[in-house]
This record gives structure tokens, sequence and C-alpha cells, in this order.
């Protein structure tokens, strides 16, 4: 590994020892750069590593709220504004109980690179809150998400930092959040993404994710001459990027046979098609969080407690949430004979699971690069609040199917540049930093 590189990581595990996700997060990334630090060392001399994995700002807030019993709650709040380097600061907001800075941290830092994927003009940020939305009222979530903005609102702006949806952040939250930043603005700008259709939304926005990571993963086997065509996929999650994927999928031709919950997963040899895709959104407005219904509804094997790796696919698309992918599961998968692993969550596998899947030569893709899809069309709906114009969703999809095409592109053009062909961990690193990286010199020391 490069000197440099080394130098950087060790600092960053000295300084913030305690943020685990926050380091996996910047350790990958930066020692895929170590090919980059050998060939370039202008980037030693404008020292922008040490820069890059420095929020340029890190907001924390109290986050005070009365429940249905007219009793204070009091919740933290965060921003992470990461990078502006090629545009606002672009990324979603999170409310779940898990949210603190380390796991924001991460978020916030790939969302740098995968912004810059997608050849969009937007900067890398996140945000959220330690809130739970399930089992809360629709006057709880709604007041919650009024005193969230009333103290985010002075941070943010169409210029500024765009904030979308996450896990626990749907249309309703986005539609409370901006109601109130409207109010306290007295402006109707495009300041979050995620909105209602009525009130500058973008068509197929809540597909867009699992769209992507579907056009990802149908890219990468063309390196191979094969296509979906006939492959029994299984899928974790059954939120927006699982829907998303599972609907893309079988429209490519491909046979979904798993999705899951923090309950377990189920197996459907007939496929989760039609009907079934409906399902999982009444599965997700039922706040239930359990995979089982599914099982129970369609009379489907349902295995409690575990995750859908161990099952014999061809292609594994984790859909769900950082670290659901780890080292042994990775060796089921390859026993089994997968093919192909496309990340749709945020850093979904484990440095373990990685390794295997680089050592058997397995196609795998970094969610950096194949989950982009989201922010993309995010940057898709900023563009059409621009304009004060609105794409059909055929226009959207087709814009959307091209951006994949092109981040595909640019993550084997960089790995094979640098001397890693087909290593798309490298690739997708690689391209997003060199761009913003020549942006942060060209704009100073800032």
């Amino acid at each position: 590994m490069n000197s440099y590189v080394s130098k950087v990581i060790d600092e960053l595990k000295q300084k913030y020892p305690w943020e685990k996700e926050f380091l996996q997060a910047a350790t990958e990334v930066l020692e895929s750069l170590s090919v980059v630090m050998d060939k370039e060392p202008k980037y030693k001399k404008y020292s922008i590593l040490e820069r890059i994995v420095e929020p340029e700002r890190t907001i924390i807030f109290r986050v005070p709220w009365t429940d249905d019993k007219g009793e204070f709650q009091v919740n933290r709040g965060y921003r992470v504004e990461f990078n502006s380097a090629i545009g606002p600061y672009k990324g979603g907001i999170r409310f779940h109980q898990s949210v603190n800075l380390s796991i924001l941290k991460f978020l916030g830092f790939e969302q740098i690179f995968k912004n810059s994927l997608t050849g969009l003009p937007m900067g890398g940020g996140k945000g959220g809150s330690d809130f739970d939305p399930r089992g809360k009222s629709d006057g709880e979530v709604m007041r919650f998400c009024q005193s969230f903005m009333t103290e985010l609102f002075r941070h943010i702006g169409p210029d500024t930092d765009v904030p979308a949806g996450d896990i626990g952040v749907g249309g309703r939250e986005i539609g409370y959040m901006f109601g109130q930043y409207k109010r306290l603005k007295n402006e109707f700008t495009g300041v979050l993404t995620g909105k209602g259709r009525n009130w500058g939304g973008s068509l197929i926005r809540p597909e867009a994710t699992g769209f992507g990571v579907v056009y990802f993963a149908d890219e990468m086997l063309k390196t191979k001459k094969q296509s979906l065509e006939g492959k029994k996929v299984a899928i974790s999650g059954f939120g927006n990027v699982a829907w998303g994927a599972a609907i893309k999928a079988n429209q490519l031709g491909a046979k979904v046979v798993t999705i899951s919950g923090p309950d377990g997963y189920i197996y459907d040899e007939a496929g989760v098609k039609g009907e079934k895709i409906e399902y999982m959104l009444e599965m997700r407005a039922s706040g239930r969080d359990k995979v089982k219904d599914y099982a129970d509804k369609f009379k489907v094997k349902f295995v409690e407690g575990k995750r859908p790796w161990e099952e014999k696919v061809d292609i594994a698309l984790p859909c769900a949430t950082q670290n659901e992918l780890n080292g042994d599961e990775a060796k089921a998968l390859l026993k089994n004979g997968c093919i192909c692993i496309v990340e749709g969550s945020n850093m979904s596998s484990t440095p373990e699971a990685i390794s295997a899947f680089t050592d058997a030569k397995v196609l795998f893709s970094p969610g950096k690069a194949s989950n982009a899809g989201g922010v993309a069309t995010s940057g898709l709906e900023m563009s059409q609040n621009s304009m004060r114009y609105s794409w059909t969703s055929e226009e959207v999809d087709q814009k959307l199917h091209n951006i994949m095409i092109n981040i595909h592109s640019a993550c084997v053009n960089a790995a094979e540049k640098f001397g890693t062909p087909g290593n798309y961990v490298n690739g997708a690193n690689i391209a997003g930093f060199l761009k913003v990286a020549d942006s942060m010199i060209d704009q100073g020391h800032v």
C-alpha cells in the first residue's frame, strides 16, 4: 500500500477510533487509491486525502417534539456536509434508532464518490436522526419533521444542500419537511428531492435505486457475454430498493426467489412477481417490518433469523443495509455458484466478503457505483425543478438507464487504466475520486 495512503488511514484511526463504519468506508476507498497516489504525486502535494476525509461542515442539533400525550420528547439531529467541490451537497436523511455520527459520516463519504460517478453536479452529504417513525402516529411524525426542519432549514437550500429520503424517510416525511421549509423561507424551491408528484417530484424516483442496480448488473453480465434472462436472483430487504430491483429484474427476464426482513427471509420458487411485488408495498405500509407476512400469504418457505445468501442463485442483490453480507455468507454464495453480486444498499458487504468475491474473480460491484441510480434520479428531479418542468416516466427511465451505462463504463475504464482490470471496487473509487480531487485542486485551499 502507498505510504501516503497508509499515513492518512493511520491518522484517521487515531482521531476517530470509535467511528467503525466511517473507518471501514474510508479505508476501503483509500486503499483503492494507492495506485493513483503512486502515479499522481499532485494529490499528496495538495493534501487531498487529508482534506477529502474530513467533512466541510458537521451540524448536530437537538430536536424537541411532543407526542400524542402532550409529553416532550427529544432526539438528536445531524447533517454532515462532506464535500461541495462539484456541486451542492446531496444525500439522504435517515430516521432510525441506529443513526449516529459514524454511520452518517460513512454514508456522506460514500456519497461524494457516488454522486461524482453519476456525471451530475452534486457534492456529497448525509443527515438524519435517531428518531424511529415506526409505531408513531402521523401527527407525531409531522411534529417531529417540523421540529427537525426548523433547525435544518438554515443550513440547506437548492444551491447549497439538497437532502433526499433514506431509511425511515419516505414521501410522508419529505412532505412534512418540505412544508415546514416553505413556511419558514416563504419560497417554493427544489430544496428536497423525493417530493410528491403533484408538487415537484419526479416520476419513478421510488423505484430508481432498484432499477439502477439491475441495469448495472445487466452491464456487468454483458462483459461476460451473458444477460439476466433466465437467471435466478436473491434479493434482501423489502423496501424501496428491493421493490424496484424486483420489478426491473422481472422485466429483464430474471426470476427473483428471495426477499428478507429483520425476522428472516422467504424463498419463493415460483418467483416474486406480479401481485407479490405489489404486496411488498403493503408489507412496508403496515409498519410490522416482518417478511413472514409474505410467507403466510403466499404459502412459501420462511427461514427465521437468517439472510438469503445460503440459497443457490446466480445473482445476489443485497438491498437492505450496511454490512448485511459477511465473509461466511460470501463463501456460501460462491459455493452455490453465484456469479454476480451487485450491492443495492450502501456498503452491503464486509471487507471479508469483498475479499472472497475479489479472490474468486466473480463479478462484484460496490454500492457507490451500482446503487447510484437513486441519487441520479434525485439529480434529475433537481433539474426538473430548476426548469419548472416534468419529464415522463419513460424519459426519466431512459435517462437513468444511460447514466448507469456511463457509470459502468467509467468504473471499467478507471480499473483498466490503473492496472486492476475487472475490479469494480477500484474502478468506482478511482473514477469517483479523480473528478472531485481535481476540482478541489482547481478551487484552491478550500
